[in-house]
């Protein structure tokens, strides 16, 4: 399993550089973000045309009559 966080040395110069709550909550975001990129990832599925010679959904809009 792989962790979504930062290193303590990444951890550690943001809290430096920016302050320690606010470094604390991007270096959280990153790893919610991380987490949730994986999710996706793992959960992704093709897609496969049916209708033959149609490339845009805009071209499957029908006008009224």
């Amino acid at each position: 399993m792989k962790k979504n966080r930062l290193s303590d040395n990444s951890r550690k110069a943001l809290m430096i550089n920016i302050g320690e709550s606010a470094g604390k909550e991007v270096a959280d975001l990153i790893a919610q973000m991380a987490a949730e990129i994986e999710e996706l990832r793992q959960t992704k599925v093709s897609v496969t045309r049916i209708v033959p010679g149609v490339h845009d959904s805009v071209a499957m809009i029908e006008e009224p009559v």
